[in-house]
């Protein structure tokens, strides 16, 4: 190995490391091969703590007493999916990064629940690789859910938003 090769990798490995602090990242893992094609590979992992489970809701039945039968349940609607992504006007996450709500820290947010939004305007910011990048409404609406909080990681795909 040449040193102009090994001092390149320490420089590389530096980056890395310095890459590692400054986003938070827990794991970044790089495969080289210097074989003829020159092949690099890098995987990064940001270790997200786990949302915390939506309580179950509580039903509260009157009791019966015991003597008598059980008054007949009328069937309920079917269940709506409990996943954010399924519901409709939900604005993925174009991009892995930090969801920021506002323009800067004490700023106001770039919208609210209840707020009418048009085509293109800027729902929020997701911060990647110390760039801002402004998420636009795909289409006019209304916020009606805000499935992030401000300064917390998201991913690709990930539900943002609600704008129906």
């Amino acid at each position: 190995m040449s040193k102009d090769r090994t001092s390149n990798d320490v420089a590389f490995i530096r980056a890395l490391a310095e890459l590692l602090e400054t986003n938070a990242l827990a794991e970044i893992e790089v495969d080289r091969d210097y074989g003829e094609h020159d092949r690099l590979s890098v995987r990064v992992s940001r270790q997200m703590a786990a949302p915390a489970p939506a309580p179950a809701p509580v039903v509260a039945a009157p009791a019966a007493p015991a003597s008598h039968a059980a008054a007949p349940v009328a069937p309920s609607a079917p269940a709506a999916s409990d996943d954010p992504a399924d519901l409709p006007g939900v604005v993925p996450s174009p991009m892995v990064g930090t969801a920021y709500l506002a323009a800067e820290p004490g700023a106001e947010p770039f919208v609210r629940i209840g707020d009418q939004v048009s085509a293109g305007q800027t729902l929020m910011i997701i911060e990647a690789m110390k760039t801002m990048n402004h998420i636009p409404a795909p289409h006019a609406g209304t916020v009606k859910r805000i499935l992030v909080e401000d300064g917390s990681p998201v991913e690709y795909g990930a539900p943002l938003m609600v704008v129906a």
